[in-house]
């Protein structure tokens, strides 16, 4: 039997949005919203939705490189919200991030060698010889070479600098690992590489991820439960099988149109999502999704519906989730 690795409640976090030629006015925005889920050890929770659903702050919030308004992460048992520095800085052994842009997250200035050689030289792990072998063991696994420890991340492709992104999260041997759209960045043809490469490390390291990604194609295959996320809030949380078999909310239903056709006309009797996301600073009230929903009604608009069990396993917020369409994702 799995353990709970980790477990988020009711986790929210709100930015303070300033306008006006001195930005005098202050607005909020919401962009997690009594957030709670659980992720068992060895899984892969994959969260999904559209740009500013909030799945990026999300994953900060559990690594703590943004602090939660309220809420509690508990990391086998431990609330990481509620850590010191110094046990904080300990923690960050169990728990790393694979970050979107592989570009911008590792240093220009710096050799690879020394962009993954870093965590192990900060928690003491290795040094010297030991390091340098330890590194290349890393780029081993990764599928890089050892004649790319000498050379800066602008002499690689993007699928080599996400590698390189992987390894220095792999270095400290951790327990979770937040890939928050890993593959977003990279061609078609590399992201599958970059994927199968995570599953064969998780498999190898018993690794728990969290993954963090819009598109559900990509998620499909990588993810043993998937955690749909609209305007700050988890709408639909189930099995990859159940998720894809059967959706229950009308918002996932919506993206999995989405996903191209292998046929041509393949999509032509799903409807396509109309509208854009309302604004977070002013959302709407009700389910924060009706103005969008093909199944709306009048009770939609006042009365928002909670996370609750739809089959075995399988949550939905929706008031009419019986209504949402059941079909096959090719």
């Amino acid at each position: 039997m799995r353990q709970p690795l980790l477990q988020v409640e009711n986790l929210s976090k709100a930015f303070t949005i300033r306008s006006g030629p001195l930005g005098q006015h202050k607005s909020s925005l919401q962009a997690v919203n009594d957030l709670s889920f659980t992720l068992m050890e060895g899984e892969t929770l994959g969260l999904v939705g559209e740009s500013g659903c909030g799945k990026s702050t999300t994953g900060r919030l559990l690594l703590r490189l943004l602090e939660a308004d309220h809420g509690r992460v508990l990391f086998q048992g431990r609330d990481v919200l509620k850590l010191d520095k110094n046990q904080l800085r300990r923690l960050r052994r169990e728990m790393q991030m694979i970050f979107q842009d592989p570009a911008a997250s590792l240093n220009p200035r710096h050799r690879v060698g020394e962009i993954i050689g870093e965590p192990l030289l900060i928690h003491g792990l290795a040094k010297g010889k030991q390091l340098q072998e330890e590194v290349y063991h890393l780029l081993d696994k990764v599928g890089l070479d050892k004649d790319h420890y000498d050379r800066y991340p602008h002499q690689f492709s993007g699928g080599q600098r996400q590698r390189i992104g992987i390894a220095r999260a792999l270095a400290v041997r951790p327990k979770l690992i937040v890939c928050d759209e890993p593959v977003s960045a990279l061609d078609l043809s590399i992201q599958a590489q970059v994927v199968n490469l995570l599953q064969d490390l998780q498999e190898e390291f018993n690794l728990t991820y969290l993954f963090i990604a819009h598109d559900l194609s990509v998620v499909k295959h990588v993810s043993d439960r998937v955690a749909v996320m609209y305007l700050g809030r988890i709408v639909e949380l189930a099995s990859s099988e159940q998720l894809y078999l059967a959706p229950r909310h009308p918002y996932t239903e919506a993206l999995m149109n989405a996903i191209p056709a292998l046929e041509p006309g393949g999509h032509k009797s799903r409807p396509i999502l109309q509208g854009e996301v309302p604004s977070a600073i002013n959302p709407p009230s009700g389910c924060p999704f009706h103005p969008r929903c093909p199944y709306a009604e009048q009770r939609c608009h006042h009365e928002r519906p909670e996370l609750v069990e739809k089959e075995s396993a399988h949550l939905a917020a929706c008031h009419f989730s019986s209504r949402v369409g059941r079909f096959k994702v090719a």
